[in-house]
């Protein structure tokens, strides 16, 4: 095994968790409104999203399935469209108490929010396969970079859930909702000029 390889992933996918992006915009924000529990659920929700992620890097990997150059961009705009609806009904939501606000974690909206959300696409697509090679074995390379992800991604999802927890004061969950609607519109424009450019340079 290469192992100057395999800490370079670990460090960038370190690097990826704890930039905040809608996963932790997400998980922090049902974490601070609905408690411990719920946001667990939404962070497992999130996995699967990364884990189905990888299987995709994976089958093109092993040229197993051709995918179309516009297949990328178009998921990437389908994402960005879904934190848009995302961040719209979060805005809604603003004003609103912890105790009369509608639930909006879970495994669902977890998975959904991971799987549409452009920097994961990127990183899978575009960033994963450069360290396929840490290992002679493509099935252990997958395997062990497989690991790293989902134990890295769980861990640090979990400090976040955590820190939000101790740290921020019930009360300041319609602050929270609006902060959390921003960013996440900042990053649905982002992702859905750069998807529409790279869409348009393939036509």
């Amino acid at each position: 095994m290469v192992i100057s390889l395999f800490a370079t992933y670990l460090f960038s996918v370190v690097l990826l968790l704890i930039t905040p992006g809608p996963v932790v915009a997400l998980v922090t924000h049902t974490a601070l409104r609905q408690g411990y529990r719920p946001a667990f659920i939404t962070v497992a929700g999130s996995n699967l999203a990364s884990l189905m992620l990888i299987v995709g890097a994976v089958v093109m990997l092993s040229g197993a399935v051709r995918i179309h150059p516009l297949s990328l961009p178009l998921a990437g705009v389908a994402g960005s469209l879904y934190l848009g609806w995302l961040a719209a009904d979060l805005w809604r939501q603003g004003g609103t108490e912890a105790h009369d606000e509608p639930r909006r974690g879970g495994f669902g909206v977890g998975f959904f929010t991971a799987i549409a959300n452009p920097k994961d696409i990127l990183f899978f697509a575009a960033f994963f396969p450069q360290f396929i090679r840490v290992t002679p074995d493509f099935a252990l390379s997958v395997t062990l970079l497989t690991l790293g992800w989902v134990i890295l991604d769980l861990l640090i999802l979990s400090l976040w859930i955590l820190s939000v927890r101790r740290c921020l004061p019930a009360r300041s969950l319609p602050v929270v909702n609006r902060l959390t609607a921003l960013f996440l519109t900042g990053v649905a424009l982002s992702g859905l000029a750069l998807n529409s450019q790279a869409a348009f340079n393939v036509l």
